[in-house]
């Protein structure tokens, strides 16, 4: 096995294990994973988003493609350096400006149709079906629209507090909080799945990694886990008393 492949290898188990040793307690093993795994994070952030933006959006276009009116957006994103000379401070104002009105611009239309006007229009839908044969009511088609259309006006009702949840309004309204308790417990589910995913995956990495083929890097790994856990449990407790 090639020595990159074999190093990746014990460096993922590696890192795994510290960062579940947490599991025990908080330990140094836990704080340099966690540690790397930021930094080497934002780091590779940083980087790529500067080689996207400074190679892809602006050398690229400007120097090959001729499109050198994109020294404009350039020059008020300089502005914004503005902001760590206070002298110049107030220049940033107006690459900020342009920010926050152009963002505002796209955001709000994204926001306004995805939000409402497809909320609105998924409850909109007829509930009956006319094809050739005639008018059929009851349909798998039918029931899903109807099943979201109590859904809606339930939800809304239940957050309706100007008049007193009494009777019929009181009875949609609980049927509202179903819907809602539904809804929150399938998003947390998901969740949940989501991360039981991620576990069952560095499981299995820890348990292919453990093989003679990557020269047992999971178990060998381990056991220095473990044991210099071990030792600096017991350096940590030798300490109390003397600080005490």
């Amino acid at each position: 096995m090639p020595f990159d492949v074999l190093l990746g290898v014990w460096v993922a188990a590696g890192l795994t294990l510290f960062i579940y040793s947490f599991l025990y307690k908080d330990n140094p093993f836990f704080k340099l994973g966690e540690h790397l795994y930021v930094g080497v994070s934002v780091g590779y952030t940083i980087v790529r988003i500067h080689y996207d933006v400074m190679i892809k959006t602006l050398y690229i276009p400007t120097v090959q493609e001729g499109k050198w009116w994109l020294l404009v957006p350039a020059f008020l994103g300089v502005l914004i350096l503005a902001r760590l000379v206070p002298r110049f401070a107030w220049l940033s104002r107006i690459a900020f400006a342009f920010i926050v009105g152009f963002g505002a611009g796209i955001a709000i239309p994204r926001v306004i149709s995805s939000f409402i006007l497809q909320q609105v229009q998924g409850t909109l839908k007829p509930l009956v079906a006319v094809t050739d044969q005639g008018v059929q009511l009851f349909t798998l088609q039918n029931l899903n629209t109807l099943l979201i259309l109590v859904g809606v006006v339930s939800v809304l009702l239940y957050f309706f507090f100007s008049i007193e949840h009494r009777g019929a309004l009181g009875a949609a309204s609980r049927v509202g909080v179903y819907f809602l308790m539904i809804s929150f417990g399938a998003s947390f589910g998901y969740t949940v799945m989501a991360r039981m995913s991620l576990l069952i995956g560095r499981f299995d990495d820890l348990i292919r990694f453990s093989s003679k083929e990557f020269g047992y890097a999971s178990l060998v790994l381990l056991v220095f886990v473990i044991v210099v856990l071990a030792l600096w449990e017991r350096m940590s407790r030798r300490q109390k008393p003397q600080a005490e």
